[in-house]
């Protein structure tokens, strides 16, 4: 077993959801493993203890803003503009929410927080590898949903993606796979690899997905390839007119 299917295993292991197979050949790699070993026992640490992470605050001047904002709403008579009354309700509860992350990211550095925070990422990474790799379909699917929170520089992450893309049996798979290759859209790498996989699709649906994305990415190198697409009498005649949008689109 090498380290980077011993890491994609680490968070089944620690949901108990491996094979006894798996179990095995896991512990005999983290065994011998000077570099695996202590990541797992400090990462699994972190699994056990993410409920106990302090919970983010906003600051002091968010909350009696968004209390002024629910009494305007509330002095409006009750049958008088009652959509500009839910609108501000709704925009306070955004401002309060919002008023989290970045009260939060304003606080003093503190080197203990950003090992704190490099540990979250690598456990999302883990947890996106591994179900990602999973037989159910609803697990990959929960997978991609974890892809969604890597970071845009994680190339495993987007190697898995691409496989999803490029592999999975299940359509809906492939489309939310897709979805998620937006956040790695400023990779030349990803780019290139997303149009690779263009031609490799036999799923309209999938095909009309990447021809949007490429769009979304204002890839202007994926020209000659949709025109090759758009003269293929083989192709789909709805992914044709869709590529003949995306060639205007691109010019």
């Amino acid at each position: 077993m090498t380290c980077g299917q011993a890491k994609r295993l680490f968070a089944d292991h620690w949901s108990q959801s491996l094979s006894a197979d798996q179990e095995i050949a896991l512990e005999a790699h983290l065994g011998g493993c000077d570099v695996c070993r202590p990541e797992a026992d400090r990462l699994g640490a972190l699994w056990s203890d993410l409920a106990r992470l302090p919970a983010e605050e906003p600051g002091p001047g968010l909350r009696p803003r968004f209390y002024d904002l629910l009494r305007g709403a509330r002095s409006q008579p009750a049958s008088a503009n009652k959509p500009q009354m839910s609108w501000r309700i709704a925009a306070g509860i955004a401002l309060l929410a919002a008023g989290v992350p970045i009260g939060y990211a304003l606080r003093p550095k503190d080197p203990e927080l950003a090992q704190l925070r490099e540990e979250v990422s690598s456990m999302r990474q883990l947890v996106a590898l591994s179900l990602l790799q999973q037989q159910s379909a609803s697990e990959r699917l929960r997978g991609v949903s974890w892809a969604y929170r890597a970071e845009p520089s994680d190339s495993e992450v987007l190697r898995a993606l691409l496989d999803r893309v490029n592999s999975d049996p299940n359509v809906n798979v492939r489309l939310a796979a897709v979805d998620a290759l937006h956040a790695f859209g400023s990779s030349d790498a990803a780019r290139k690899a997303v149009l690779g996989s263009l031609e490799k699709q036999d799923a309209p649906l999938v095909q009309v997905a990447i021809v949007d994305l490429l769009v979304d990415l204002h890839d202007r190198d994926a020209k000659p390839v949709l025109r090759r697409m758009a003269r293929n009498v083989s192709t789909d005649a709805g992914v044709r007119q869709r590529v003949q949008w995306a060639l205007e689109k691109l010019q």
